[in-house]
């Protein structure tokens, strides 16, 4: 098969669990014996992002650098007699199937046969969370681009059950496709590598960890509050470390830090690089994942098979992934997430029965297994 995987929408550093996603996703392809070829549908921008080193994968243009002659030409073209210099070209067209990793279609391209990747419904779940504008477009171009694949892949049976309540999506055409963690995290991390991060970061107390953009989703406001309640009722002598991309509300995020008076507890290490993470899991006390909506939960797992014990919300598709390997919590109850961390966090009993089930519950999500059940799923689409 001729495979296309459309990386319009791939902006590193900037979307969270997705880039986890499509660049293991292309590296495990790569890996796998099979005669199909690929080619990466992107912009220039990103054209050195992905790492190639299988031959059977190449990288073709789909848009130019923000600014650039070329960009101003395209758009001209576009604007006055409707054609794209890009994608009008035969090369963009001639493909058994083309994968759209990040639940849309763009249009124009529902001609060709369409595979579907579904990351998350949270607009329809959290409107609140969404301008008015922006509500507006996901809602539209979800449905149509729903509608419009030809086979779809859930990351959840929560995204899946989604697509079928919200959208009306046949559940014939949606295969539900785990997402995994790097085998990064499933060995021992080297003990000179974790003392240099914790100098680096100057983590010289316990602490729990949360892994997470500053989205309103997320959830840390909460967070902060239940660990303000910890610190007052429990004692808590620890810190919580946060990591991630500053999002739309990281200043409120800083004032709450300021407001409820937990400078001195509360470290915010931005986005740290990958290789960094595993050793922070290694480190940390307790993973706690607040969150109230995930397709997902990449961090989940990669908490579970780093042997870091899990706290975490008992929302959407959060106890799917878990199972009985974490202990849960309503992330809207400020009293009752205290209350759980608190009892991971003070039991070495409680930590270390999570951790051997956190183990073992993790080798259900492997990311080679997605990329094999991926190409099954190019394989329905072609018919």
């Amino acid at each position: 098969m001729k495979i296309g995987i459309n990386l319009n929408g791939f902006w590193p550093g900037k979307i969270g669990g997705a880039e986890t996603y499509i660049r293991n996703l292309i590296e495990q392809l790569q890996h796998l014996d099979t005669p199909d070829t690929y080619s990466l549908l992107c912009s220039e921008e990103i054209i050195t992002e992905i790492p190639l080193f299988d031959q059977r994968f190449s990288v073709k243009l789909s848009a130019y650098r923000k600014s650039s002659t070329k960009k101003f030409i395209r758009s001209l073209l576009w604007n006055t007699i409707n054609i794209d210099i890009l994608q009008a070209e035969p090369r963009y067209l001639n493909y058994d199937v083309v994968h759209h990793p990040f639940s849309l279609i763009r249009k124009g391209w529902e001609r060709v046969p369409s595979v579907l990747t579904f990351l998350d419904m949270q607009h329809e779940f959290y409107p609140e969370y969404f301008s008015v504008e922006e509500l507006r477009n996901r809602r539209e171009d979800y449905r149509r681009s729903a509608k419009a694949a030809t086979r779809i892949i859930a990351i959840s049976q929560h995204a899946k059950q989604s697509l079928i309540d919200h959208y009306g999506v046949s559940e014939e055409k949606i295969d539900v496709v785990y997402l995994g963690s790097s085998q990064a995290y499933g060995t021992s991390p080297n003990t000179e590598l974790m003392a240099a991060v914790s100098e680096r970061f100057s983590l010289t107390r316990p602490f729990l960890y949360y892994p997470a953009a500053t989205w309103p989703h997320k959830n840390h406001k909460n967070l902060l509050a239940a660990l303000k309640v910890m610190i007052e009722r429990y004692g808590f002598d620890g810190e919580l470390v946060l990591t991630g991309v500053a999002a739309n509300v990281h200043q409120d995020v800083l004032a709450e830090i300021a407001r409820l008076g937990l400078t001195d507890r509360v470290r915010m290490l931005g986005n740290v690089d990958y290789e960094v993470l595993p050793l922070l899991y290694a480190l940390a006390r307790v993973m706690v994942f607040p969150s109230m909506f995930e397709g997902f939960g990449i961090p989940l797992v990669e908490a579970m098979s780093s042997g870091c014990p899990v706290a975490c919300s008992n929302a959407a598709s959060i106890p799917e992934v878990v199972g009985d390997a974490a202990a849960m919590f309503d992330p809207r109850s400020i009293e009752e997430m205290a209350e759980v961390v608190w009892r991971i966090w003070e039991s070495d009993v409680v930590r270390s029965g999570l951790i051997e089930k956190g183990l073992q519950r993790a080798r259900l999500f492997d990311w080679q297994e997605m990329a094999r059940q991926t190409t099954r799923v190019y394989v329905k689409a072609v018919g």
